[in-house]
């Protein structure tokens, strides 16, 4: 398994390990860009290109939320595993289950919903929930798998914000 970090000279690189000696990581739940070539993938990271593509948002959005928990390491989807890779690619569908439930968070990363319209004076208005409820991660294939498997999901808005997680918002869930 790749995960993310920062090496010491603030370039972000993916670290191999072994699924015996995986440190703690935090790992990002999220909807692919409707233009996939937006999205950051292996061959971006491992060329050292994609910080202009619009995915490079969310791997930044969970560097630091991962930094603020306290984890170094963390893994998303798109960049992590080598697509081009079949048998990396198959053994990456089978683990992705166990990957998600060994996480020590999931952070789920909301695009389409936003905090910015929604909040006065430092308080969420109950605006942000009917977007939520729309929100594309809640149609997409993976998603039950990503939320039942973690221990720990956090859901977020476009912006940053965090909503709660899933026991503080299991009844909108």
């Amino acid at each position: 398994m790749r995960l993310l970090t920062r090496d010491n000279n603030g370039k972000l690189t993916l670290r191999e390990f072994d699924n015996h000696n995986l440190p703690a990581y935090a790992i990002l739940s999220r909807t692919w860009n409707t233009d996939n070539s937006q999205e950051v993938t292996f061959d971006d990271l491992e060329g050292g290109t994609g910080t202009d593509k619009a995915g490079y948002r969310k791997i930044i959005f969970c560097e630091e939320k991962a930094t603020a928990t306290v984890l170094q390491y963390f893994w998303i989807d798109a960049c992590c595993i080598n697509k081009r890779s079949e048998p990396e690619l198959l053994e990456a569908i089978n683990s992705i289950f166990r990957w998600y439930r060994k996480a020590a968070r999931c952070y789920v990363y909301l695009s389409d919903v936003s905090a910015r319209d929604n909040k006065e004076n430092g308080q969420f208005l109950q605006g942000w929930e009917p977007a939520s409820r729309r929100s594309r991660w809640f149609t997409r294939g993976w998603t039950l798998q990503e939320l039942i498997a973690p221990e720990v999901v956090e859901f977020f808005t476009f912006d940053g914000e965090r909503l709660g997680d899933k026991l503080s918002l299991k009844t909108i869930i």
